[in-house]
């Protein structure tokens, strides 16, 4: 947090802002707010978008000391707010989630706000307009309140990271337990929707980084058919993968942001289909969609702990118990790939990061891999915590014209997408498949570094696939959080979305945070 305020004359002067937003003894209660709630309230004249925004302000302010999971305020966040306030007045609100405020991952383009990654190469990396997606939320007159901290360069610069950390602005904790990760690489959107620091939040997923944190801050995660949003003006790791998705508290909100985000982008080819595709998602959530609904329950994926277990049989049970008919797949395995995986992404990166390089401003010296290799190199700060191994792996990689390359994408997309997960959507004939989405959140440690929790988690097939993968609170193991994976096929996010609507409102297993989880006498 020391850092953080002694970079943040460089980095934005966020915190200036604070000073606007001094908590009163009335202040809104925005803790646990619903964006369903908020505009019930804006509807019967109880609140404005200017007064919650000042609440979550002066809540960053006095609860996020510790969490650390924003990494800059917006400077226009009340001035946007009150411009949603003057067109509620006029009759010209602009629509359900107009003054709205949203935390958007630091790897997310908005116009007068550096995007940094984390990163100090990226310190001056302030763009002159916003990404296609974050001009869509704010089209739909969402508040941008500022930027949630993250995994430095989304996770992706060694084998040996610690979630969560970065070096424009420090460790994000988990909310439940502050000796424990928040995950990554969506850290700070993960920690900031679970303890209440914005409405909602976005992150962004190359392999589990929307539903990694999601899962270990007790939030609902949606991770989307790669190409249903644009990733213009988001700092890349991978074109094959890369995505935005929302991150939230209800399977309602989760809905209703991805309404907002989904659509084509010409500069982004892989959303072609998306116009095709997106339709409003809120309308499509069934309390009843469980009813009848057949799910492949994923037993071939074994090794969680007993506590995990235990809470993901509870949760089956109440899938049950709503109606749904359960098909156990023993016999499978999900191809391995690991001698692909990180060639892909190691060339996307590569290529990628220069492409997004080339349209920043003139103040950011850093234009390829080769110069931010260097750029760590001569700032100490930046590899006070891991290296940059996965870094000069992806320097040594030949292109997208390498002929290994081609074959790696096409095999693990392949054998992933139609002959997995497709495979056994079909052969067991069922509308989704789920599995537990990770185990409780580990402990932090920046000695040996650390990635995630561990467990067999729920993400790798659906992103090198490409396809939707959902995760819904499901319980919690001594007070952590764990969710329940719901994975489908290209393009089903509206049978997730209404699958997962059904399990939470049946057993409201999502607990808020309150500090205490983890923590055992013995």
């Amino acid at each position: 947090m020391t850092f953080r305020r002694q970079l943040a004359a460089s980095v934005v002067a966020s915190f200036a802002i604070l000073a606007l937003a001094a908590c009163s003894p009335k202040q809104y209660p925005v803790a646990e707010k619903s964006m369903t709630e908020l505009a019930a309230d804006f509807a019967a004249g109880k609140v404005t978008s200017e007064a919650i925004t000042a609440a979550y302000i002066a809540r960053i302010k006095t609860e996020d000391k510790k969490i650390n999971s924003v990494l800059a305020l917006n400077p226009k966040a009340l001035e946007e707010a009150k411009a949603a306030d003057q067109r509620r007045a006029a009759g010209k609100s602009l629509g359900p989630l107009d003054g709205m405020p949203i935390l958007l991952k630091d790897n997310i383009d908005y116009a007068g706000m550096p995007t940094t990654a984390g990163s100090l190469a990226l310190k001056d990396n302030i763009p002159a307009k916003d990404a296609p997606m974050t001009k869509q939320l704010r089209d739909a007159g969402m508040v941008i309140l500022g930027k949630a901290n993250l995994s430095e360069w989304a996770n992706f610069r060694s084998n040996y990271s610690t979630a969560g950390w970065t070096g424009v602005a420090g460790l994000t904790r988990n909310p439940y337990d502050l000796a424990r990760t928040a995950s990554g690489s969506s850290s700070g959107s993960g920690a900031a929707a679970a303890a209440s620091m914005a409405a909602v939040t976005i992150g962004t997923e190359t392999n589990g980084s929307v539903t990694g944190p999601s899962t270990v801050n007790g939030i609902v995660g949606l991770k989307p058919t790669v190409g249903l949003v644009s990733r213009t003006g988001i700092v890349p790791i991978s074109h094959n993968q890369d995505t935005a998705g929302p991150m939230t508290r209800t399977v309602t909100d989760n809905a209703a942001l991805l309404t907002a985000m989904a659509g084509s982008d010409p500069a982004d080819p892989a959303t072609a289909e998306a116009d095709a595709h997106k339709t409003d998602y809120t309308k499509g959530l069934n309390r009843d969609s469980l009813k009848g609904a057949r799910l492949g329950v994923l037993r071939f994926q074994k090794g969680y702990t007993p506590k995990t277990t235990v809470v993901y049989e509870a949760a089956l049970e109440a899938l049950k118990a709503q109606g749904a008919v359960l098909v156990d797949i023993t016999d499978f395995k999900f191809a391995d790939l690991s001698k692909y995986g990180q060639l892909i992404l190691n060339t996307d990166f590569k290529e990628d990061v220069k492409a997004y390089l080339v349209n920043a401003p003139a103040a950011v010296k850093t234009r390829t891999l080769t110069d931010l290799i260097a750029f760590n190199k001569a700032t100490p700060r930046e590899l006070l915590v891991f290296g940059q191994d996965r870094w000069e792996a992806a320097e040594a990689t030949k292109g997208f014209d390498d002929p290994l390359y081609k074959e790696a994408v096409e095999v693990s997309q392949r054998s992933l997408g139609p002959e997995g997960i497709d495979k056994l959507l079909k052969d067991y004939d069922v509308v989704a498949l789920i599995q537990p989405t990770g185990e409780p959140a580990s402990l932090i440690d920046s000695a040996t570094g650390l990635r995630a929790a561990g467990g067999p988690g729920a993400a790798n097939a659906p992103a090198v696939a490409g396809y939707p993968h959902l995760t819904v609170p499901m319980g919690n193991v001594t007070g952590l959080p764990v969710g329940l994976s719901f994975i489908g096929p290209k393009w089903s996010e509206q049978t997730l979305l209404s699958l997962g609507y059904a399990f939470e409102q049946a057993t409201h297993a999502r607990k808020a945070p309150d500090g205490t989880a983890g923590k055992m006498e013995f």
